[in-house]
């Protein structure tokens, strides 16, 4: 797998991270739903440290051709 293949990895897992924050946020604020807020925010933090991975990986991989554009 290639730096740039990581790095997309990487924003995918970040975007999917920040989705559900901001519906374990949307929960918090809910009478009804307040009990899915922390399922939610656990999930999300799995997927950032998911994230994290794929960037540590990355900023060890060699640069390539198809990095450089």
């Amino acid at each position: 797998m290639t730096r740039n293949e990581r790095l997309t990895l990487a924003q995918a897992a970040m975007a999917r991270a920040a989705g559900l924050a901001r519906d374990a946020e949307e929960n918090a604020r809910s009478a009804h739903f307040r009990d899915k807020a922390a399922p939610l925010a656990a999930a999300s933090t799995a997927w950032a440290e998911i994230a994290r991975s794929h960037a540590a990986l990355a900023a060890v991989l060699p640069e390539t051709e198809d990095d450089r554009g």
